[in-house]
């Protein structure tokens, strides 16, 4: 089967919304799997009654979904169990709405491998974020702009300030 893969326009002019990325099937461009990259405003308190009430609507179609949650701060996503402490990514499939899937890390280790289902007999498509984070930080130069040699501003643990500073000593 054939896919297009389409950014919402509007997470692009506006930042700090979140960014959506679907998957359509061609030919009749059937919308398959949603992505959301969580931002700031999503887990504020009025951005996450928002996105909870968004998060519904696409729950309730026959369609994948996969949240990204890379931000250390805000407040969590409800699930009926307790997130794991760190970043994660939640992948939920429309043929299994009880249960979804759950990849955790934490800023001390690499990012994972997650799948990103696609309309059945086509396989998941296996995304190394880890490999995604390296080429954008290259490739955004982002080593040029970023000061190293103060203390992270993420709102982290003080050991994992501690050991993030070391890792930067490193470089």
């Amino acid at each position: 089967m054939h896919y297009d893969v389409r950014l919402d326009e509007s997470s692009q002019l506006e930042p700090k919304r979140p960014v959506r990325v679907e998957i359509l099937l061609r030919p009749n461009r059937v919308l398959v799997t949603v992505l959301e990259l969580l931002c700031p405003a999503t887990k504020s308190e009025a951005g996450l009654k928002a996105y909870c009430a968004k998060r519904q609507a696409i729950l309730h179609q026959k369609v994948h979904l996969v949240e990204l949650d890379f931000l250390v701060g805000g407040q969590r996503m409800p699930l009926a169990e307790p997130l794991p402490e760190g970043d994660f990514a939640l992948v939920s499939r429309a043929d299994g709405r009880r249960y979804c899937e759950v990849f955790a890390w934490s800023i001390r280790r690499p990012l994972p491998t997650i799948p990103i289902p696609l309309k059945a007999p086509d396989a998941d498509v296996h995304v190394d974020l880890q490999a995604v984070f390296r080429q954008t930080y290259e490739r955004g130069r982002y080593w040029r702009s970023l000061n190293y040699s103060q203390a992270p501003f993420a709102p982290l643990a003080d050991e994992d300030k501690t050991w993030a500073m070391e890792q930067a000593r490193k470089k």
